[in-house]
């Protein structure tokens, strides 16, 4: 089945990878929740930021893909007939991204702690909420085991983001 087919037509526009309605306040998409439709994801996340410089698309592509992910293999939504919500906020200085899932594997509710090793690059997982906590500006998380809503903020200018200390090595 072709990716395209996922995609509601009046909702064409938050693929297309330009900025051609860049002055948007919110977009929300529901994705199934299936490593398949990762590409579309990626065309959502980097749309959203198309105004932007290509380092920020790069980062902000990447790190809501994480989020994306961690919704598929760590909640129902990578169950079959499972979907996770991304919606992004524009704001004057950044953007607000907010992954819901269907949370249910786990039976209590806790704050999300990053991994202690997962910069690590002989860490064989734990590395996507490392990534997010060392690269986005802010991010956090509701505590709820039942629907988990995990949010990331990414200033425009990268302030706070280890991003560029890193990116030169």
């Amino acid at each position: 089945m072709p990716l395209a087919s996922f995609i509601r037509p009046f909702q064409r526009h938050y693929f297309s990878g330009t900025p051609e309605r860049p002055n948007y306040r919110a977009r929300s998409y529901d994705f199934a929740g299936t490593p398949a439709v990762m590409p579309l994801v990626r065309a959502f996340l980097d749309t959203c930021a198309a105004t932007e410089s290509g380092d920020y698309r790069y980062l902000f592509t990447l790190l809501g893909s994480e989020l994306a992910n961690n919704a598929i293999r760590h909640s129902l939504s990578g169950h079959p007939g499972g979907s996770y919500t991304l919606r992004v906020h524009r704001h004057k200085e950044g953007l607000h991204l907010t992954c819901r899932d269907r949370g249910g594997l786990r039976t209590r509710n806790a704050r999300l702690v990053p991994h202690p090793r997962g910069l690590d690059p002989d860490a064989e997982s734990g590395r996507g909420l490392a990534m997010i906590d060392a690269l986005a500006t802010d991010w956090g998380d509701n505590g709820n085991a039942e629907y988990r809503s995990v949010w990331l903020y990414l200033a425009h200018d990268l302030d706070r983001s280890r991003w560029n200390t890193t990116a030169g090595l």
